[in-house]
């Protein structure tokens, strides 16, 4: 009987846990650990952030459905990685408990520590806000409101929506989020009291850390730049790119820009999504030593089947360096998905100022991504259990993603940028253009269509990562 072990139930653990539990649940032994007692759903936190959506809309037990699998739930952390042993400590939340879940499979897909202390001011703690997780998307709600409050009294205020960190992504939950303010003090009626600023650590708008996006249009390329900056500029948002976020206090951001020049952006309220870090757990060998370097790198982050230290120029022309089956290479039967595995570099181009600094966007490992990579490896492993070997890969440069980034929810009135890419990672040796991606497949579009699919896809995979009847048939 195999023993796995899942750490982490985003859309990589969960959806991982669900094809192992499909597979092998009545004959194996398989237990999830999440922080949480239930699975997020992450994207529509944006509208829970204006107060469009009841947070409980998001979120569901993990336990009920679990138990459809045989898969066993711990509501807790693991601390402690003991590769050589393969066994894992948990402790349960709540208690005092620490149990030893030993394991032949593990499953790291824990999504990222929210390295708010990378920005001194920044967060919950500090001066501004996040939609990070759920009760940081409820506080800023709240702060959002009152927000509006000053506006409907006569008040003047300045909001700013984007990236909190030279190193951070997420670039599109920013876009989301400024965009539905913009919707949302329309109806309200102040939106004229509003100054709306974009402040980003992109290359360029419209980036995303994906080294941006191509289409082609009535025979003409047309730039994720150009898509989503003429949205911005009829919605009169102030852009500011190519800056890194140095320090926050009550009223300023102060920044760092790509030619090294230091200033500072005022604001009364301001959601600055943090970098990400991976989880702090303790590596220990068979003699107690600390084995961190051989199952992760200084970020924390776990090193897969990819090719480190590339300069960036060649890996940028070597799509095959990026992992396809997410598994250690020192440890075999350790896998990461989602956020929590190391990408061999950035996609885009990465920046360095004349002071030293970094600026450069990581590249986004979420949603459709992390969903996509935990079918990946847990295929892998019922592969394993089933006959010994792997058959299934997908590498981030043979893999297409859909996003669709709300601007608006309301489906009489609402819009949506639905915007496709095949490969996320861009290979010119596949498709020898200039952008190194398909432009029959990649596509951007806006609209209120967009609106509606941006509602399906929530109720499609609430349905979906509950297990209900058909849940396999829904894509990642």
């Amino acid at each position: 009987m195999a023993k796995i072990v899942i750490v982490g139930a985003g859309f990589a653990g969960h959806t991982a846990a669900l094809y192992l539990g499909d597979a092998l649940g009545k004959d194996h032994d398989i237990t999830v650990v999440n922080r949480q007692e239930y699975f997020a759903y992450i994207p529509s936190w944006v509208w829970v952030g204006i107060g469009h959506m009841k947070p409980e809309k998001t979120i569901f037990p993990l336990e009920p459905v679990y138990s459809k699998f045989n898969i066993n739930f711990i509501h807790g952390k693991v601390t402690e990685i003991h590769a050589d042993d393969q066994f894992v400590m948990a402790e349960e939340d709540g208690t005092n408990n620490e149990k030893k879940l030993e394991y032949d499979y593990l499953v790291i897909a824990t999504g990222p520590k929210l390295n708010f202390d990378g920005t001194k001011g920044l967060g919950p703690k500090g001066h501004t806000y996040s939609i990070c997780t759920l009760d940081h998307a409820v506080a800023s709600r709240d702060k959002y409101l009152e927000t509006v409050a000053k506006m409907k009294k006569g008040e003047k205020q300045k909001i700013v929506i984007g990236t909190g960190h030279p190193g951070a992504t997420c670039q599109g939950a920013a876009l989301e989020y400024i965009t539905n303010i913009h919707k949302d003090l329309i109806k309200q009626g102040v939106r004229d009291k509003a100054e709306m600023i974009y402040f980003s650590n992109e290359r360029a708008l419209g980036d995303f850390g994906v080294r941006g996006i191509h289409v082609k249009h009535k025979n003409e390329i047309v730039t994720s730049e150009e898509f989503i900056g003429a949205v911005f500029k009829e919605n009169n948002f102030d852009v500011q790119v190519q800056r890194g976020a140095k320090e926050v206090n009550e009223k300023q951001i102060h920044w760092e820009d790509f030619d090294g020049n230091y200033g500072e952006t005022d604001y009364d309220f301001a959601m600055l999504v943090p970098q990400f870090l991976g989880q702090p757990f303790k590596y220990v060998g068979k003699n107690g030593e600390d084995i961190t370097s051989k199952i992760a790198n200084p970020a924390g982050f776990i090193l897969v089947d990819g090719i480190y230290g590339l300069p960036w120029d060649t890996l940028a022309d070597n799509p095959d360096a990026w992992p396809a089956v997410y598994q250690n290479r020192n440890y075999k039967n350790i896998f990461a998905g989602g956020i929590a595995f190391a990408p061999p570099g950035p996609i885009s181009k990465p920046h360095t100022t004349p002071n030293g600094t970094a600026i450069t966007a990581a590249p986004p490992r979420t949603g459709m991504v992390s969903g996509i990579i935990g079918r990946i490896i847990a295929k892998n492993i019922i592969d394993l259990v089933k006959r010994g070997q792997m058959t299934h890969h997908e590498r981030m440069s043979d893999m297409a993603a859909a996003c669709i980034a709300s601007m608006g929810d309301s489906l009489w009135d609402g819009s949506a940028a639905t915007i496709m890419m095949y490969p996320v990672v861009p290979d010119s040796r596949k498709f020898p253009n200039d952008y190194g991606r398909d432009m029959f497949v990649t596509h951007m579009e806006m609209g209120l269509a967009g609106a509606w699919m941006k509602r399906m896809i929530h109720t499609t995979f609430m349905h979906k990562l509950r297990a209900r009847v058909g849940w396999k048939v829904i894509p990642e």
